[in-house]
């Protein structure tokens, strides 16, 4: 089949997402009876990190390892690509002596000219722009708990506390495909910028200043760091603007009564998320962080091999 890329959460169809969540179900079905499932012996999959990371990696390397195949793991700062290897260049390369690329890196331009220049699918492990995989793992984790399939979602309330980062762009991306609803709240200065997360129009998300708005009747409340990673240098600035921005018991209160916390992790209690919200009876971050583990092995699965 033709190589197809997984570079921006729209890059899959609804059609897609339905299939590769239902394999995510019986792929994680498989592992928790110890079933041995090997699609991928043989195949090798390369990860390339120019931005440091516990999950990705993990749930990448172990993945392709559970399916039969193997991991390589490239740093830039310990391959050519650190040296000033263009990008086009390292693609010819390394796609040759791979089935499949997963880049974690900072602006999207580099991993969009690697996918123009790979001859094996790529996947976006994040950029500054999108962290498409995380929110497949998010949605996963809502229609589980919710019981049903990728229609669960449809319809309902997602509220976004915080910075409107990579996480978030990609959380509005998903709505439009999914046709569920986005309430943001950001501080000052921190806003959606809806031609940055990549949107066709404005009808799936609503922006709120009051961040108790935002999570009134929502039926999962999210959040990320206030300081993502190459904003460092900004992080007291940011403490400070962040300050009414933590969702805490009284947030959640207002929101449905079985509403869903997520956070991507890592997370700092006291600072986006009080300690009784991310460790309390709603928060389903653990299950959400697993689910890293099962949703790209489905998605992995899918990119080489098609609909099995």
């Amino acid at each position: 089949m033709a190589i197809k890329h997984f570079l921006q959460f729209n890059d899959l169809s609804t059609a897609e997402l339905n299939h590769i969540f239902a394999r995510t179900q019986w792929i994680k079905a498989q592992f928790k009876a110890y079933q041995q499932y090997w699609p991928l012996q043989d195949r090798t999959l390369v990860m390339i990190f120019e931005k440091a990371s516990t999950r990705t990696r993990l749930s990448f390397e172990a993945g392709i390892q559970q399916l039969g195949g193997s991991a390589i793991y490239l740093n830039t700062r310990d391959s050519q690509l650190g040296r000033g290897e263009p990008v086009e260049d390292a693609a010819q390369v390394i796609s040759r002596m791979s089935d499949l690329v997963m880049i974690r890196t900072f602006e999207q331009d580099i991993i969009e000219r690697f996918a123009a220049n790979s001859r094996v699918p790529v996947i976006n492990g994040l950029t500054n722009e999108y962290h498409p995989c995380q929110i497949l793992a998010d949605i996963f984790t809502f229609i589980e708990h919710r019981g049903g399939d990728i229609s669960s979602i449809k319809g309902k309330t997602v509220a976004w506390i915080g910075d409107s980062n990579n996480v978030c762009n990609t959380w509005l991306q998903a709505a439009e495909l999914l046709d569920f609803n986005v309430h943001v709240s950001t501080p000052p200065g921190y806003e959606v910028e809806p031609e940055r997360a990549n949107l066709y129009g404005n009808s799936h998300f609503e922006t709120f200043v009051d961040p108790m708005e935002a999570a009134k009747g929502a039926d999962l409340v999210t959040t990320d760091v206030w300081t993502s990673m190459g904003f460092e240098a900004e992080n007291e600035e940011r403490k400070r603007d962040f300050a009414d921005w933590q969702v805490d018991a009284d947030m959640m209160k207002v929101a449905n009564k079985d509403a869903l916390f997520m956070h991507c992790l890592p997370a700092h209690r006291g600072e986006e998320v009080a300690a009784e919200v991310i460790d309390g009876k709603q928060s389903v971050v653990w299950d959400e962080a697993e689910n890293r583990l099962h949703v790209q092995k489905a998605l992995m699965e899918y990119l080489l091999l098609g609909k099995v």
